[in-house]
């Protein structure tokens, strides 16, 4: 049950904030009960208001891939506060930033820095738009892109519908040149680009989607992704805010990369673990698609905080830091025995469960096989894995609070961290 202080700061918070959380999952509708404001956090725990620690699989929805706290993050982010909090102007800093994101991702010649994930996809639409001359774009039912208009756009009823608003305040006008299509399904792609192919500006994918739990998008349907982009001349947009830097070094696009001969994106985007826990994104691209954005190009632009020396400095030293060798290697390690543990002990309670990892991502589903596409997540035992996420979190076990959600380990785990975590789901999997 949560304390007294977690209920009174909740209901102070309705007051003053719409539902009292200042983004809808942190509010626990999907799972029920009350949400854990929380105090401080260190390496791999949270500590609410309480003091009640929790190891912490969330991770700030990704960033803290180092954990909480990290020296080297911290003396950075410090020495750049004292000089000053933000300039309006450019600075050394952000060109480093840039420069160290770019020997990573070799699709991209040049980026610019925004300060949120949804900015950043927003942007990366607007510049696909000008660049091709084309207003359509495609996106897929499961994958999330942020807030912007374009993005909040459910399926119609057949590829030659248009789409329909997933939330109030988006016009029709603006979801009709959304097309959205299943994840995973290529015939619908095929054909979705043989009825309108001339008119797509671009298809904006997350490669490995984080918010419909964990579903990875398959070899052939990525590698069919981009041949009817080049066909037709559409631009292939990564949503890599989840995924950059997090499920490998190169991001989730140097993984089809090496599965697939020549495979690079058009457009990426890329959020979370750059900023290190800090305000920050980034979208990047060829330099003949950049060359369209403002001050080059008709493509505008702008943001008064783009490029913080806060945060660049936050990022820059995350960035490093996760370049030494055998980082990846070493949390892929921790991540799958978490994952392989979650499957042994849900097959001993005869519990059907199925997960999957990639680097330091994961996400479990109460179903027999892994889910292709939202259809198949939705189809998933809700009902269980709400049981479940109360029963980890009452054993200081911080999950996800919804089933939509991937998890996040970090380099701070440990292997006790670990073992606590499996012995609280062998418990939680009885409830």
């Amino acid at each position: 049950m949560p304390s007294s202080r977690n209920a009174a700061l909740f209901d102070r918070a309705q007051a003053v904030i719409p539902g009292g959380v200042n983004s809808p999952v942190r509010a626990f509708r999907a799972v029920g009960g009350t949400p854990r404001f929380i105090h401080r956090a260190q390496g791999a725990y949270l500590f609410d208001v309480e003091g009640t620690r929790f190891i912490d699989y969330i991770g700030s929805w990704g960033p803290m891939i180092l954990g909480h706290g990290h020296p080297a993050v911290l003396e950075a982010v410090v020495a750049a506060a004292r000089d000053g909090l933000s300039f309006g102007a450019p600075t050394e800093r952000e060109v480093e930033l840039a420069e160290e994101i770019l020997q990573l991702v070799p699709s991209m010649d040049q980026l610019r820095l925004v300060s949120s994930g949804t900015e950043a996809a927003m942007s990366a639409l607007r510049l696909a738009r000008g660049a091709t001359g084309r207003k359509l774009i495609v996106k897929f039912e499961g994958c999330y892109h942020g807030h912007a208009d374009a993005l909040l756009v459910k399926a119609g009823s057949g590829l030659a519908t248009f789409g329909h608003p997933t939330s109030a305040g988006v016009p029709e006008e603006v979801a009709r040149h959304t097309v959205v299509l299943e994840y995973n399904n290529v015939e619908a792609l095929e054909a979705a680009f043989a009825l309108r192919g001339e008119q797509i500006a671009c298809v904006m994918i997350e490669p490995i989607c984080g918010n419909m739990n964990f579903v990875r998008a398959s070899v052939p349907f990525m590698k069919r992704l981009r041949e009817l982009c080049t066909e037709h001349g559409s631009l292939l947009v990564f949503d890599e805010v989840m995924t950059g830097f997090r499920v490998a070094l190169g991001g989730a696009q140097s993984l089809y990369a090496a599965l697939i001969p020549g495979f690079a994106p058009d457009i990426s985007v890329f959020g979370k673990v750059i900023g290190g826990g800090m305000p920050l994104a980034a979208f990047g691209a060829r330099r003949d698609v950049m060359r369209h954005l403002a001050p080059l190009g008709a493509v505008y632009q702008a943001g008064t905080l783009s490029g913080n020396p806060v945060a660049t400095a936050c990022g820059l030293a995350t960035l490093r830091e996760i370049r030494r060798p055998g980082f990846f290697e070493e949390l892929s390690a921790c991540t799958q025995a978490l994952v392989t543990g979650l499957r042994t002990a849900a097959a001993e309670a005869g519990v059907p469960l199925a997960a999957d990892s990639e680097g330091g991502m994961f996400g479990f589903f109460f179903a027999e096989a892994l889910p292709q596409n939202y259809g198949q997540v939705m189809a998933s035992d809700s009902a269980r894995f709400n049981r479940f996420f109360h029963a980890m979190l009452a054993r200081g076990v911080y999950l996800a609070p919804a089933m939509y959600e991937a998890c996040f380990v970090s380099a701070a785990h440990s292997d006790q961290d670990l073992q606590a975590s499996l012995e609280a789901a062998r418990a939680a999997l009885r409830c």
